[in-house]
């Protein structure tokens, strides 16, 4: 159960639909939407995909944290759809411990991510093997998404309104 005075934030591998459920969500609850991708993207006024080659990962974790950070600092509650990596800073994974902070891990089949990725271009961990690179971090950040969440949702052969309704209960 989503209580008043907690902000939501959604976890999980890219493309398991953080940012769909979580506008959503926002929608249905009548509260601010802040995407770390997108508040990153305003920010810089770049992709994360030219950060990622520009810059590096390490470049764009430090931004990633800084606007995770700005999020939860929101005085009305909010939700919030977390970059996919989010949980491999301890500092942001401290930042998700807090009591004012619900932590919804949406859990998808990596072959499942796998075929979504296809679709979009911005992924830039993906290029290689898009199949593989899931798996692998399926395997490394599963223990750090149990580790914070508060719910976990299994979105394989869902519609995105039953994941919201689950997120809701």
């Amino acid at each position: 159960m989503v209580r008043h005075d907690q902000h939501v934030v959604f976890i999980g591998l890219m493309g398991s639909g953080k940012s769909t459920v979580s506008r959503l969500l926002a929608e249905r609850l009548q509260r601010p939407l802040f995407d770390t991708d997108h508040m990153i993207e305003a920010r810089t006024h770049r992709t994360v995909r030219d950060i990622f080659t520009e810059d590096g990962e390490t470049a764009f974790r430090t931004l990633e944290t800084d606007v995770l950070s700005e999020a939860l600092r929101s005085v009305t509650p909010a939700v919030i759809a977390a970059a996919g990596g989010v949980v491999l800073s301890a500092e942001n994974r401290q930042l998700l411990f807090d009591r004012t902070v619900r932590v919804v891990w949406l859990r998808a089949d990596p072959v499942l991510l796998a075929e979504r990725a296809k679709a979009g271009g911005h992924r830039p961990l993906l290029d290689a093997d898009p199949a593989g690179m899931l798996q692998t971090m399926s395997t490394a950040r599963e223990p750090l998404y149990r580790e914070v969440a508060d719910v976990i949702i299994t979105v394989d052969g869902r519609s995105v309104s039953d994941v919201v309704e689950a997120v809701l209960r």
